[in-house]
């Protein structure tokens, strides 16, 4: 008989800060150069070194992007900050296969999650450690760091999926979330 054979996993994620290790992984950061256009006033981004980290994000993709029937798995760290009175925030998108569905949830710190669907109706919801997302299809999202500390989210998504970043970036959300009286409300466009 021959003995079958047990291996260790690619990837190992830390449970406390979500941090993933392993050659497989793929790492972004996003600048403050690269999301500037996101932010309504522009005269506080120019306040920003155009390299300040605004966001990282962390991803295992074990099968070809645009594969049917496989998941991708990630964690988002986005920074405390403001620009003007508008959250440190992701640059958001919708799935290019708008049928497909996305999970967060949070991790560390405190935020929000900006949901935005194909009528442009917007709407918010609060993410800190233990809360469970879920994103629908041709929902339009983005996070947004309310807190002190860095916001940290894990995300499961179809592998065939992808992103459409070109109609936020066209169209934008249909409100703005900003900080009121040390509260985070959402003001229409």
């Amino acid at each position: 008989m021959t003995p079958l054979k047990i291996s260790k996993s690619p990837v190992e994620i830390g449970l406390t800060n979500f941090e993933m290790k392993g050659s497989a992984i793929q790492f972004q950061q996003r600048h403050m150069e690269e999301v500037a256009s996101i932010y309504q006033d522009q005269e506080a981004v120019k306040k920003f070194p155009s390299q300040t980290v605004v966001y990282t994000v962390q991803s295992w993709q074990p099968v070809t992007d645009g594969t049917g029937g496989g998941l991708f798995f990630g964690t988002s760290s986005i920074m405390p900050g403001k620009v003007g009175r508008e959250y440190f925030m992701t640059k958001g998108h919708f799935h290019a296969q708008s049928d497909r569905a996305e999970f967060y949830w949070g991790v560390q710190g405190k935020g929000v999650l900006i949901l935005m669907d194909r009528d442009r109706n917007t709407w918010g919801e609060e993410v800190y450690p233990g809360s469970l997302h879920y994103i629908g299809k041709d929902i339009a999202h983005r996070l947004a760091n309310t807190g002190g500390e860095t916001l940290v989210v894990g995300a499961c998504w179809p592998s065939d999926a992808g992103h459409d970043y070109e109609e936020i970036a066209v169209n934008g959300f249909s409100a703005r979330l900003i900080e009121i009286d040390g509260h985070p409300v959402f003001v229409s466009e």
